[in-house]
């Protein structure tokens, strides 16, 4: 009775606002209701991650057996498992690219079990250890709700896909508390058409989300910071090369982790799968233990310079008090983490790489500084280079620089270090770029032309049916038809274009009536010359099933204006107009773009 009563009053909300507001109006009216929504997910997933690890504090605190926090990954792993296969029964991985194919291939809708199982799933993995972040899943899970919003109140293509965009924007804004990070990257990694009508409710939604995680999280920054150094031009040098480093460091963790991804797929039995994962990512927390979990809580040691806490409970502990083996640490936890996030997601577990690329980006940054520091003599400033190096290696990995530059200086101390975390982040983008064309978010769309959002030429080319605009009409002739066939012919027709056909409409050539001005009008050849005679042979043909990409590539080869469309066994269809092509074309695009 009482949902009965929720489900009256609802509909009678959305008759409400459909009936005395515009649908801009909606939409700005959504866009902040969208906004305490997505910041209320941020919200619980965080105190899901809290709950979930005091209570494996809480089982690891009743024994003295220093290494039992190693089984609690495999647990978690296989309990997201079990939840994500028993009960959600649909793909959680790669939050942001699951919202990306939304966008490209659903027009932005997004299934309501996103709305929590995201939530629910990432806290387990997270909170059992598993190597990965919550902020991916918190950005599908406020695009699902924006996504299921829009559609209640049953909002066009373009509407509910802007309104995915401000559930992704409040609760990234309400994770981090950084609300221009989280409206540039709506723009940067989804793609979002930057127009005055998109501007506003992202704005709204950001602000709100932002807002609402001061009042229940407290105004606190992510990453709390002491003693940083202003910018010094002398340090120019290391930080580009700190951005070259944080490139190179991005290209192998993309291309790693593709690769892992690839043979653990070749494991087809899910549990096996299960099973190795879980034991690889065991190994690899007990050399690096800085590996469990999300690893803000390393990050912010090294802001504050307890590097060695870092390896505690490790077995090499022992060996950090010489430099030699401090830098092969350091080394190890760069190049090795890529590996225990991959084989938490590929073993089952459900979370993203937010939090694994800030986590390698400050190692990479301590690295360069402690080298400079031991070998050079050069006294760089740790924390400056830490949070320059978060921004770059998200950079790199997300493709994404203006999103990484805002994100590290509005979660930790503002816009004072601006400039080193501009020029880390462009010389890691232009060091990822000649090697990687795409992000890790973007790759598995764009292998499958799915990527709307980034190339909406092509993919504009994959989805218009240009069949629909074959043209049928122009009319036909037999081969053994003589001149007097084809003059009555022309009689009776418009056009200068015919086509000569064999039996069951088999394609054999064209008649074009300029070609044949100087003999139609002489009737005593109307009995002697025979069309295949006059016929010619087009240089290109379009076959009925060529792409819309092949489609154009033959227009613009040939410079033709009409060309003939056969089956590859030379059946006759129709023609295809040029200009008719293009206009389906400019057609889809526009109804695909942001007003």
């Amino acid at each position: 009775m009482k949902n009965k009563f929720f489900l009256y009053g609802v509909a009678k909300f959305r008759r409400f606002i459909k009936k005395h507001f515009t649908d801009r109006v909606t939409v700005l009216i959504l866009s902040v209701v969208i906004g305490v929504l997505g910041a209320a997910a941020a919200i619980i997933i965080k105190n899901l991650l809290h709950f979930t690890t005091r209570l494996v504090n809480q089982a690891f605190a009743v024994t003295d057996i220093n290494y039992l926090y190693l089984i609690f990954p495999p647990i978690g792993i296989l309990l997201t498992l079990v939840f994500v296969r028993r009960l959600v029964r649909d793909n959680l991985s790669h939050g942001v690219s699951i919202v990306l194919k939304s966008i490209c291939k659903s027009d932005g809708k997004l299934r309501f079990h996103n709305v929590y199982s995201s939530m629910v799933a990432s806290a387990i993995t997270v909170g059992f250890g598993g190597s990965v972040g919550l902020e991916a899943p918190i950005v599908l899970t406020g695009s699902a709700i924006g996504s299921n919003v829009a559609r209640f109140f049953h909002l066009n293509t373009k509407q509910t896909t802007l309104l995915l965009a401000c559930g992704s924007t409040a609760a990234m804004a309400a994770i981090f508390k950084a609300p221009i990070a989280a409206l540039v990257f709506t723009f940067e990694v989804l793609m979002l058409d930057l127009t005055g009508s998109a501007i506003l409710p992202l704005l709204l939604s950001a602000a709100t989300g932002t807002v609402m995680s001061v009042l229940f999280l407290g105004q606190g920054v992510m990453f709390t910071i002491n003693g940083t150094q202003g910018f010094s031009v002398a340090n120019i040098p290391f930080y580009i090369i700190l951005g070259a480093l944080c490139g190179f460091v991005s290209v192998y963790f993309l291309r790693v982790s593709r690769w892992i991804e690839k043979q653990m797929r070749k494991i087809k039995r899910v549990s096996t799968r299960a099973i190795i994962g879980g034991l690889l990512l065991v190994l690899l927390i007990y050399l690096f233990p800085a590996f469990y979990g999300e690893g803000y809580n390393n990050i912010n040691d090294l802001l504050h310079g307890q590097f060695i806490s870092v390896f505690n409970n490790s077995p090499l502990r022992g060996l950090m008090g010489h430099e030699g083996f401090l830098i092969l640490g350091l080394l190890g936890i760069i190049l090795m983490k890529v590996f225990a996030t991959t084989f938490t997601t590929t073993a089952g577990g459900v979370g993203g790489v937010f939090a694994p690329t800030l986590f390698i980006g400050a190692f990479v940054g301590y690295l360069v500084a402690y080298v400079s520091q031991v070998f050079l003599h050069v006294d760089l400033p740790y924390v400056n280079f830490i949070l320059a190096g978060m921004a770059g290696v998200m950079t790199g990995v997300m493709q994404a620089p203006l999103t990484a530059m805002f994100l590290i200086a509005e979660s930790s101390t503002g816009y004072t270090l601006l400039i080193p975390l501009m020029i880390t982040a462009a010389c890691s983008y232009l060091c990822v770029n000649p090697f990687e064309k795409y992000s890790v978010y973007t790759q598995p769309l764009a292998e499958k032309d799915n990527l709307r959002t980034h190339n909406k030429d092509k993919y504009a080319l994959r989805k218009i049916s240009w069949q629909q605009t074959i043209d049928t009409n122009i009319l036909t002739i037999p081969i053994h038809s003589t001149l007097r066939t084809y003059t009555e012919v022309i009689a009776r027709c418009k056009r200068n274009l015919f086509v000569v056909v064999g039996e069951n409409d088999y394609f054999s050539g064209l008649l074009v009536m300029d070609d044949h001005r100087d003999i139609i009008f002489k009737q005593e050849l109307y009995d002697t010359v025979h069309v295949e005679d006059l016929m010619i042979e087009p240089e290109e043909f379009i076959y009925d099933d060529d792409t819309a990409a092949v489609v154009l590539e033959k227009f613009k080869r040939t410079g033709n204006f009409n060309m003939p469309v056969i089956t590859r066994d030379r059946k006759y269809i129709g023609f295809v107009s040029k200009a008719k092509f293009l206009s389906e074309y400019q057609t889809f695009i526009a109804d695909n773009s942001e007003d």
